[in-house]
């Protein structure tokens, strides 16, 4: 059962978060990235519906975990914690929108989306419980993405704007620093006491079994493909400086 909080939503809140992200997602497509390349538009108008979830969703989320006085991994989560679940199912089915329109092969990136998806769902409509571990992982995973997606953009446009370029080569060692600590140290030490916690059994009663065992698969399976990811990133940056530094010894 859901415990009260002093902030709630009267409104159906997945249906008005699934509009909002709708609407930006199109501002950004028609409007604000109308003059981008069509290539890298659908892309960037997804980097624009993350920056309006990301660090929203981990100032939200850190509120609904501290405002809550029974805290925990098997509480039952508050209002506020669901109104926080649905804020991100609605921008994860926005996204998922976006992929199977514009990039249906990309399998990966479908195939996260629909695991993020279920591991918010169970917790939201299944469980009722558990929404301390799941908004702390969103936490984790969100705490980057303002930098990310100001990195993806310029990313985007270093091929044709001097001043992209630079920003991107500024902005990529601080942001595989911070991207490799949360997702190499501070995520897997936070799964490894989430999963010892369901394991002893604590949560019996409250959290099926499926459940959870389903949340440690999902969040252990994305935690690794990110330490493959940013360990990839690494290398073509090494390699890249040490190019440079090759060229000027010459």
């Amino acid at each position: 059962m859901e415990t009260q909080n002093p902030i709630h939503f009267p409104l159906p809140r997945l249906p008005v978060f699934f509009l909002m992200f709708s609407i930006i997602y199109l501002i950004a497509y028609f409007i604000v990235l109308r003059t981008w390349s069509p290539k890298i538009r659908p892309e960037a108008s997804s980097c624009l519906i993350s920056l309006a979830h990301g660090t929203p969703a981990v100032l939200l989320s850190t509120y609904a975990i501290l405002s809550d006085p029974a805290t925990g991994f098997a509480a039952p989560n508050t209002l506020f914690q669901n109104s926080v679940l649905d804020y991100s199912v609605a921008y994860f089915l926005t996204d998922l929108l976006h992929y199977l329109v514009f990039f249906p092969s990309d399998v990966l990136f479908i195939g996260h989306h629909l695991a993020t998806l279920f591991v918010f769902l169970t917790c939201r409509y299944v469980a009722s419980h558990g929404a301390f571990a799941i908004l702390s992982l969103l936490i984790l995973a969100e705490v980057t993405s303002l930098c990310q997606n100001v990195w993806t953009l310029a990313n985007a446009r270093r091929s044709d704007l001097k001043f992209a370029a630079k920003v991107y080569d500024l902005l990529s060692p601080p942001f595989y620093i911070l991207y490799s600590i949360v997702r190499g140290f501070v995520g897997p030490y936070f799964v490894y006491r989430m999963g010892a916690f369901y394991i002893s059994g604590a949560a019996d009663g409250l959290i099926p079994w499926w459940v959870w065992v389903s949340w440690i698969v999902v969040v252990v399976a994305a935690i690794s493909v990110s330490i493959l990811w940013i360990s990839n990133l690494w290398v073509e940056l090494f390699r890249a400086r040490t190019g440079e530094l090759e060229k000027k010894t010459r």
